[in-house]
Parts: C-alpha cells; sequence; structure tokens
C-alpha cells in the first residue's frame, strides 16, 4: 500500500510540475511567436486541387494566430522527464521519439511560416520519408535491443483466445506503420481550437492507467509529464486559440502515443484508445478514394470534424463534443485493457 501511494504521488507530481513549468515559460513562447509572426499560412486548395474555398470561409478568422505552440509540450515533458524520470529501460526511447518527431513537425511549420527559399513547409514526400526513419529506428530498438514480439490480445479469456502472439519480424512492420499512421492522425485532427489536446489528453489518461497497473511507473509518470503539459497548452489553446499546436505537437504527441502503445502492450487497442484520432483519418483516406474512383465526396468537406463545422455546427460543440467521444472510448480502451 505505501509502495502504491509513492508511485501515485510520484505520477501526479510530475504532472503537476509539468503543468506549472509549462504555464511558467508560455510567455516567453507566446512572445517569441508573436515578435516573429511564425504564422501558418491558411492553405488555398484542398489535396485535390480544387480552391479550398469551404475552409477558408470558416476559418479566416484565425489568420494571423501563430502556430509552433507545440513547443509548449513537447519540450516541456522532455526536461521534465530528461531531469527527473529518465530510464533506459522506460522512457528513454519514448522521449528519443517525441524530441526526433518534434523538431521533425518544427522545421515544417518553420519552412511554412517562413517560406525559406519560396518552400512552404516539407513535401509529403520528404515528411513521410523522416517519419518511417524515425519509426524504423524505433522498431529496431524494440524488436532487437528489447526483443518484443509479441502482441498482447485485449480480453483474451473473454473471446476465448490465447493472451499474446508472437507474430515475428512482423512486429517491425507493425511497429512503423502505427507510427507512422498515428503521426498523421493527430495532425489531420488539429484542426480546431482544442480539439487536438482535449483528445490527446484522454488517450495518454488511459495509457497512464494502464501503465500504472502493470506496474510501470516510469511510463506512467512520463504519461502524466505529457498530460500535465497538455493541460498548460490547451489553457492558450481553447476557443478562441492564442496559439495553435501545429506539426511540431501533432507530429511529437501522434508518434510517442503510438510508441506508449507499444511499450504497454496495447497496440491493438489503439483503434479504441485513439478512436478520435483513427475515425478523422479514415474520413479524410475515404474521402480522397470516393472522390477519386467515384467523383463524388462523402463528406461536405475532410476530415470528419471540419464536415459538422460545415454543417452548421459551432466550433465549440464540435470540440467539446469529440472530447466527449475521445473521453468515453478511451475509458472502455483502458478497463478492456485492464482485463
Amino acid at each position: 500500500m505505501e509502495l502504491a501511494s509513492a508511485n501515485l504521488i510520484r505520477v501526479f507530481s510530475l504532472t503537476a510540475i509539468a503543468f506549472l513549468l509549462a504555464v511558467l515559460w508560455t510567455p516567453l513562447l507566446a512572445g517569441f511567436l508573436y515578435k516573429y509572426q511564425l504564422v501558418k499560412q491558411l492553405r488555398q486548395k484542398a489535396w485535390d486541387g480544387e480552391p479550398a474555398r469551404i475552409f477558408r470561409k470558416m476559418h479566416r478568422r484565425k489568420k494571423g494566430t501563430p502556430t509552433m505552440g507545440g513547443l509548449l509540450i513537447w519540450v516541456t515533458a522532455a526536461v521534465v522527464t530528461a531531469l527527473l524520470n529518465l530510464t533506459r529501460s522506460q522512457t528513454w526511447l519514448p522521449v528519443f521519439v517525441l524530441v526526433t518527431s518534434g523538431t521533425l513537425g518544427f522545421i515544417d511549420d518553420f519552412l511554412n511560416v517562413k517560406g525559406v527559399n519560396f518552400v512552404r513547409g516539407l513535401s509529403t514526400k520528404l515528411k513521410f520519408i523522416f517519419q518511417f526513419l524515425i519509426a524504423s529506428l524505433g522498431a529496431w530498438w524494440f524488436y532487437y535491443k528489447l526483443e518484443f514480439s509479441e502482441i498482447k490480445i485485449p480480453a483474451h479469456e473473454l473471446l476465448g483466445l490465447p493472451a499474446s502472439l508472437d507474430i515475428g519480424w512482423l512486429y517491425i512492420p507493425l511497429f512503423v506503420l502505427t507510427v507512422v499512421f498515428l503521426t498523421n492522425a493527430v495532425n489531420i485532427t488539429d484542426g480546431l481550437d482544442g480539439l487536438a489536446g482535449g483528445t490527446l489528453m484522454a488517450s495518454f489518461a488511459a495509457i497512464l492507467g494502464i501503465a500504472f497497473v502493470q506496474g510501470q511507473v516510469g511510463i506512467a509518470a512520463f504519461a502524466g509529464t505529457i498530460i500535465g503539459a497538455l493541460l498548460a497548452f490547451l489553457w492558450f489553446n481553447i476557443y478562441p486559440a492564442r496559439f495553435f499546436m501545429g506539426d511540431t505537437g501533432a507530429f511529437a504527441l501522434g508518434a510517442t502515443l503510438a510508441v506508449l502503445a507499444f511499450l504497454t502492450n496495447t497496440v491493438l487497442l489503439l483503434p479504441v484508445i485513439a478512436f478520435v484520432f483513427v475515425v478523422e483519418a479514415l474520413s479524410s483516406l475515404v474521402q480522397r478514394f470516393s472522390k477519386r474512383y467515384f467523383g463524388r465526396k462523402l463528406f461536405l468537406i475532410a476530415p470528419l470534424h471540419h464536415h459538422f463545422e460545415a454543417a452548421g455546427w459551432p466550433e465549440t460543440k464540435v470540440t467539446m463534443r469529440f472530447w466527449v467521444v475521445a473521453a468515453v472510448m478511451a475509458t472502455i480502451g483502458m478497463v478492456i485493457g485492464l482485463m
């Protein structure tokens, strides 16, 4: 009982420290973003080359709002973890993925806002190359260094299945594809004030609960650190946002969430724990497929949150209802993971 209490104190202390640290340096970050006008340009065209008229009409008021606010989250989480919670077995790899993916997103954001040599952000191909590289390094570490090759089957007793399945070398492509998919899924979801921040908190909270029960207190504390930083970010990002998360935050947190799912062996639960992100990404893929091969759109505009917005829902209603869905699904995922 005393050990459990001490572990809880450790987890929530790091959560609180991350929150306070993030709040303290927010004025510095916000001042820097506004001073140098690090403002992401509203997109002119949709993915199919057509003018993004609906999107620009809905979001023209956001013009002039700085991006790169995600620095507040991953820099804070990385610093707190490096000083107070860095362990080779539980937090070294997540911090590596957090920082490298966040740096990739930062470069993309910087090129977008500054247009260095007339380049507006990294090309899609180049972003995927670097994402696959980061994910491949993580997969190599998991498979060859940590010797992970088994996938835990959730609620296996209820389903009459074995507790886990050894997939051998297939673990590597599964890891890579999951990390890359979730990285971009979070980025796709980051389209409304507070949307990605609130839904990410629910997913990381589920991972925290599962890791704590598993006895992986370092991972639980790391998830708590991210939640604390997300809370501070959300304070300034809720409607109307003072700054946006940007690719630097979305890339870092999407990739890290996937890595924590592998560390807690809950990757098969990601469609539940990260339900909103999965649905958002699939809505964009389905829209693209339908438009390309059938010549019609299934949604007014993709991803899904913009569809509801275009249908007349106020932005805040879309955001908060997605928060509710994310919280409910993350709770269900956590319960299944603890069975």
